[in-house]
C-alpha cells in the first residue's frame, strides 16, 4: 500500500536563497509558515517574510510504501536516525560524528499506576534521560547539527534554560565545532557544570530565559554573529523536527500503536506541538490506525502561562514573569502557546500545573514507584498526571504515556532539603537493632 505525501501545500513562490543551492536534507522539501502558508527554500531562516509567523519544515513523502519504510525503519540503528526517512537529515546522517540520541526506554509503570488508579499494564514512561547528555534536548540538538552542517555555520549556540547548553556543547565537541552558548546566571549548579565540561564557551546573562533569548536573536543580526548557528532560532525550524521522534518511538514501542493520552511538559512548547506532528504523519503514512488520542500539556505553578490561558478559555498567552522549582520549563513567553492550546483543545485534552510542592513529591513518587530519579520537568508531568486523574480529566482505563525529559542528578537542590540518609549507627549489630533497622 503507498502511503499519502505529507508535506504543506501552498500556491506561493519560493524565493531564492543562495545557502539552500546545495543542500541535501533528505524529504525536506520547504519551509512553510505555520500561519500562511507561505513557503521559502530551505535555509538558516525561521519567520516568515510575508507575515513574521513561525516557519516549519515541509516534506515530501511520496513514493514511500508503508511496509518498506516500516521494515526500514525497524531494521535501522537504535538511536533517531532509524526514522532518517521522515527527518531533515541527509540519507547518509547515521555515518557522521553526532551524538546518536533517541531509542529511550519506554517503561511500564506498574507500580505507579497502582499509586494513581490506572489500569496496570495502561500506564507507561517515556524516559529521556537515557539520552547522552540525559535529556531529551539530544534530540533536537542532534537533528539542528545536521542543518548547521548543511548550512556551513562553524559555531554551534543557543539560548537555554540549562540542559540545551549541555547538549549543544557536546554535539559541537563531538563534530569538531566550536561552542558559545547562553544561559540565566543564576541556573542549577550541576547543569552548569554540565554545560561547562564540553570545553565551549558558557556565557551567563543576568535576567531570566526570556532576557536570553531576547539577546540572542540581536546577536544573529550582529556582524559578532556570523556564522554562527543558533540550534533554537535561526536553526528552530529543523531543532524542532527532533522531538517527533519522541512520538516515533512511543508508537513503535507500542507496537505500532498510538497511544490514548500522552502528559508532555511545556517550556516553549515546541515539542508538544512536534509530538503531535510526528504522531500525524505516522498516521497519513499508514504506519499505525487512524484513532482518537488526548494531549495534556504540564506547567509549573510557578511559570504556567498557556495553563492559565487554557483555564481561561483565552486563545492568546499572556508572558509571565517565571518564579519555580522547575527551571527547565521557566520560560515566560512560550513561542508555541497558541499552538499548544489548538492541540489541547482539537484533541480533547487540557493544560494544568502544579505548584512546587507537588513538583517534589512526584518526583520522589515515580523514584519511588519505578525507580526513575526525574528532573523537576519530570515532576511536573507525573504530578500533573496525578492531578488530571484526581480531577476525571485524564482516563485511568486508558493507555497513557507521561514523558520525563532529563535526569534527576541535574536538579538536586529540589529534593536535597529533605532527602538524605535514613540513620546514623555505630559499625555493630547492635547499633543496627537500636535504631530499629531492617524490620
Amino acid at each position: 500500500m503507498a502511503a499519502q505525501t505529507v508535506a504543506s501545500t501552498t500556491n506561493s513562490t519560493p524565493t531564492a536563497n543562495p545557502a539552500a543551492d546545495s543542500v541535501d536534507l533528505g524529504p525536506a522539501a520547504a519551509l512553510s509558515c505555520r500561519e500562511c502558508g507561505h513557503r521559502v527554500p530551505l535555509g538558516p531562516v525561521f519567520a516568515c517574510e510575508e507575515c513574521f509567523g513561525p516557519l516549519e519544515i515541509a516534506y515530501d513523502f511520496s513514493g514511500y510504501d508503508t511496509e518498506e519504510l516500516r521494515k526500514r525503519i525497524e531494521s535501522g540503528p537504535a538511536n533517531i536516525w532509524r526514522y532518517a526517512p521522515l527527518l531533515p537529515v541527509p540519507a547518509d546522517v547515521a555515518g557522521k560524528p553526532n551524538i546518536n540520541p533517541g531509542w529511550t526506554k519506554l517503561v511500564k509503570a506498574d507500580n505507579l499506576a497502582r499509586e494513581l488508579g490506572v489500569d496496570a499494564g495502561k500506564l507507561f514512561v517515556k524516559d529521556d534521560s537515557g539520552n547522552p547528555t540525559h535529556s531529551f534536548k539530544d534530540r533536537v540538538v542532534a537533528q539542528a547539527l545536521e542543518a548547521a552542517r548543511a548550512f556551513g555555520f562553524t559555531t554551534l549556540s543557543c539560548s537555554s534554560t540549562g540542559n540545551l547548553a549541555g547538549a549543544v556543547g557536546a554535539a559541537a565537541a563531538r563534530a569538531g565545532l566550536r561552542s558559545c552558548v547562553f544561559i540565566p546566571h543564576d541556573l542549577e549548579q550541576g547543569k552548569v557544570v554540565m554545560a561547562a565540561v564540553y570545553g565551549g564557551e558558557l556565557v551567563g546573562i543576568e535576567g531570566n530565559y526570556d532576557d536570553v533569548n531576547r539577546f540572542c536573536s540581536e546577536l544573529i543580526g550582529d556582524p559578532a554573529g556570523e556564522g554562527w548557528g543558533f540550534v533554537n532560532v535561526n536553526l528552530r525550524p529543523y531543532y524542532a523536527e527532533g522531538s517527533k521522534t519522541l512520538a516515533y518511538e512511543i508508537c513503535e514501542q507500542l507496537g505500532w500503536r498510538l497511544p490514548d493520552q500522552l502528559v508532555v511538559p511545556i517550556a516553549s512548547g515546541s515539542q508538544l506541538t512536534k509530538i503531535d506532528k510526528g504522531l500525524k504523519e505516522l498516521i497519513a503514512l499508514g504506519l499505525v490506525e487512524d484513532k482518537p488520542y488526548k494531549i495534556f500539556g504540564a506547567q509549573a505553578e510557578g511559570c504556567s502561562p498557556v495553563s492559565v490561558a487554557y483555564k481561561a478559555g483565552h486563545d492568546v498567552v499572556r508572558p509571565q514573569k517565571p518564579n519555580t522549582i522547575a527551571k527547565s520549563l521557566a520560560i515566560g513567553n512560550p513561542a508555541d502557546g497558541p499552538y499548544v492550546l489548538d492541540i489541547a483543545r482539537r484533541t480533547g485534552g487540557a493544560v494544568e500545573d502544579v505548584n512546587d510542592e507537588q513538583v517534589v513529591d512526584a518526583i520522589k513518587l515515580l523514584a519511588r514507584t519505578e525507580g526513575i530519579f526525574a528532573e523537576t520537568a519530570g515532576g511536573v508531568t507525573v504530578g500533573v498526571a496525578k492531578k488530571l486523574i484526581e480531577n476525571g480529566l485524564l482516563d485511568p482505563h486508558l493507555t497513557t504515556v507521561v514523558l520525563n525529559t532529563g535526569d534527576g542528578l541535574k536538579t538536586l537542590d529540589a529534593v536535597a532539603s529533605d532527602t538524605g540518609l535514613t540513620a546514623t549507627i555505630r559499625p555493630s549489630l547492635d547499633s543496627f537493632r537500636e535504631a530499629g533497622l531492617g524490620q
